[in-house]
C-alpha cells in the first residue's frame, strides 16, 4: 500500500501571524519530522498551498510561502488550491494516481476548514486516512478555542463509517508510513 504525506496550508500568513495557530512552533516540528520520516519509507510528501487572486496568500507573495521551520526537498511535490478542498479544481488526484498512492496521512492547517473537508473528499474518493492529532491546527474562534476545535475533528472524522474507508486520528509518532 503505497502512502502520500498531504501537508497542508503550512504558510507564513497562516502560522506566522500574531497571534499564531495553537501549538505553532511544535505542530510544525511534528510535520517536518513526518515528512522526513515519510520520505525515508519512500512515501510521497504533498504540500498543498492555498492561494487568493490578491491581498494575503496571493500566489508567489511572501504570505504565500511555506514556513521558514519546513524543509521541502526536490523530490516533494507541490499542488495549488483556491478552495478549503485540496482536490477541488487541483491535480492532487492526477499527482496521487500517478504515484499509486492507496492511503493518505493528513497534517497542517486549518483543522475546521481545509482539514476536515480534504478529509472527507479522501474518503468519498476511497483513500483511507491517518489524521495527525497532534499536527492540525487552527485559530480559537468566537464559538470555540483552537484545542477544542481540533479535539472536535480529531473525534469526528474517525467516526464518519459511510464513505467505506475509515479516518483513524493517530499521534504523530504513532503514524505508519
Amino acid at each position: 500500500m503505497s502512502t502520500a504525506l498531504l501537508i497542508i496550508d503550512v504558510q507564513r500568513g497562516l502560522f506566522d501571524e500574531s497571534p499564531p495557530p495553537l501549538e505553532r512552533d511544535a505542530v510544525v516540528a511534528r510535520i517536518d519530522a513526518l515528512a522526513e520520516r515519510a520520505r525515508a519509507a519512500g512515501a510521497a510528501v504533498v504540500f498543498v498551498q492555498h492561494e487568493r487572486a490578491e491581498g494575503r496568500l496571493a500566489f508567489g507573495s511572501d504570505s504565500w510561502q511555506l514556513v521558514a521551520d519546513l524543509k521541502v526537498e526536490a523530490s516533494d511535490h507541490k499542488v495549488r488550491k483556491t478552495t478549503p478542498d485540496s482536490f477541488l479544481r487541483t491535480d492532487l488526484a492526477a499527482v496521487l494516481e500517478g504515484l499509486e498512492v492507496s492511503q493518505l496521512v493528513i497534517c497542517g492547517y486549518a483543522s475546521e476548514y481545509c482539514i476536515d473537508t480534504t478529509t472527507r473528499r479522501a474518503l468519498g474518493l476511497g483513500y483511507p486516512v491517518q489524521l495527525v492529532a497532534d499536527a492540525h491546527t487552527t485559530h480559537d474562534k468566537d464559538h470555540a478555542s483552537a484545542a477544542q476545535i481540533r479535539a472536535h475533528h480529531n473525534a469526528t472524522l474517525p467516526d464518519l463509517t459511510s464513505f467505506g474507508p475509515r479516518a483513524r486520528a493517530v499521534l504523530a509518532v504513532e503514524v505508519v508510513f
